[in-house]
């Protein structure tokens, strides 16, 4: 190329070959452009970068194998070259290669228009297309964590682990707008101090300890905290997570989840039962042992004399008994099941059965089930429903008990029914159609169900009878 022969000629011997090699060997593609922007020489390299034999680009207008939306800021750049030739000027273009794709190149443009053996623009350009894309996803990244940080509810918190004289010390950089609403902190208010900084001396110490837990682990972590920001926001459950560059741990991601009203209701819970439990053992003590001397001494009398008086008191003491059973059922075994097996429902039938008192009572099993729960547990449901259904059936009732789904197994007798008006209340603490009936018996069901994940409803047998219906059973 005569262009060529042109530097050639400025440049000799062993500094051509430099030269030469320099160019041939770099991953920079060098051109020269004229003053209308044509091509008058390119390095060899270009094919290699784009794709395009040297003799393919010479000649050519550079501008036309720019991608439209960058031809302007490339004239831009063109014309203030011009007028300030001293200044090199650098922009980056998309270009399209031989093979019709875009590649981005960064491009460095030097006026050496008055230059003897170059007498033009001269260009030299890098493939930096590598480069853009991780530009392009960091920033893709980086509008994701600000929508994270900008839309989530949970108190999101990024903090930059530095080692500062052997120590590892953590500073706030940025909190969402959960946090911010939920604590009333802000980023401004927090960027660049540390927990002990923001929160005190011991609250900070205590934080930063959780911090140094996460570091040293290398993997996220989980935990709860109190940490006491507003009456309705004092505990967390928390999750850190380390970022790791090039080995090192240079960020925690903290999410926390404000849990004061769980731990609340928790604590709450846990005092309603010790209050329970309390009762339960009253009742138990307090209560059995006098209603035993009671019950001793009525038999003695009914031994010793004949008095209509004698049989109703005895009645009655039999029902204050079964009054105490069925409240220490409800208090301390209701709402709580122990280790679930499979259970053979027909000898847990047969077992339920045999303790009820029917003279001329029938048990059908229609289905030979296993079910999986707690034996003892569920053997106060069954015993409650056949004393049911003996209560408001009569002691020559049938009892069936089958399945009906892959999850549902029934209880129905042959009686006269339940009201559809009752069928709603009937699971509520000490409400009974029988004055005999302690009114805690089908709660008991209902609550024991409740803890083995069933649900259990009343309605009517298909010949009128009462019928219960549990669902969401693990049918084996």
């Amino acid at each position: 190329m005569s262009d060529e022969r042109t530097i050639d000629e400025g440049v000799g011997g062993r500094d051509l070959e430099l030269y030469r090699e320099l160019i041939e060997n770099s991953n920079d593609v060098a051109a020269v452009l004229d003053r209308d922007g044509t091509v008058t020489f390119v390095s060899a390299t270009v094919e290699r970068v784009l794709g395009y034999e040297p003799d393919e680009l010479v000649g050519e207008n550079a501008i036309e194998y720019l991608h439209r939306d960058d031809r302007e800021a490339v004239t831009e750049k063109t014309e203030s070259l011009r007028a300030d030739p001293d200044e090199a000027r650098t922009v980056e273009v998309r270009f399209e290669r031989a093979d019709g794709s875009w590649c981005w190149l960064e491009s460095t443009m030097r006026n050496r228009l008055d230059h003897d053996a170059i007498e033009g623009i001269l260009v030299n350009s890098r493939d930096i297309t590598e480069r853009k894309e991780r530009e392009r996803n960091q920033r893709k990244l980086a509008e994701e964590y600000r929508a994270l940080l900008d839309t989530s509810g949970d108190a999101i918190f990024l903090l930059d682990v530095e080692s500062v004289d052997g120590d590892t010390e953590f500073r706030f950089v940025q909190l969402s707008s959960g946090y911010e609403t939920q604590t009333g902190l802000t980023t401004e208010e927090v960027k660049g101090k540390t927990p002990r900084e923001v929160f005190g001396e011991e609250r900070g110490a205590e934080l930063e300890a959780n911090y140094q837990n996460c570091v040293d682990r290398r993997k996220p972590i989980s935990y709860q905290e109190e940490l006491s920001i507003a009456e309705d926001a004092r505990f967390w459950q928390t999750n850190l997570a380390p970022v790791v560059v090039e080995g090192e741990i240079v960020r925690i991601v903290g999410i926390a989840r404000n849990v004061t009203d769980r731990v609340e209701r928790e604590r709450e819970l846990r005092r309603k039962n010790d209050r329970l439990d309390e009762f339960a053992s009253v009742v138990s003590h307090d209560v059995r042992n006098p209603l035993n001397v009671a019950q001793g001494r009525a038999a003695l009398l009914r031994a010793e004399f004949e008095s209509d008086h004698l049989e109703p008191l005895a009645r009655s003491l039999d029902r204050i008994e079964s009054i105490i059973e069925d409240t220490l059922v409800l208090a301390r075994e209701g709402a709580a099941v122990g280790d679930t097996e499979p259970v053979s429902l027909t000898d847990l039938l047969g077992c339920c059965w045999g303790v009820v008192d029917f003279e001329d009572g029938s048990l059908e099993i229609e289905d030979d089930l296993t079910v999986r729960g707690d034996p003892d547990r569920l053997r106060h449901v069954f015993e409650n429903l056949f004393h049911n259904a003996a209560e408001h059936a009569g002691e020559d009732v049938t009892v069936r008990v089958g399945r009906d789904g892959p999850r549902t197994i029934y209880v129905e007798d042959d009686g006269r029914g339940l009201p559809a008006d009752r069928r709603s209340v009937i699971f509520e603490p000490g409400e009974s159609s029988s004055a005999d009936g302690t009114g805690f018996g089908l709660s008991i069901v209902k609550r024991i169900a409740e803890a083995h994940g069933w649900t259990v409803t009343a309605t009517e047998e298909r010949t009128g009878g009462a019928r219960f219906e549990f669902r969401n059973v693990e049918i084996r």
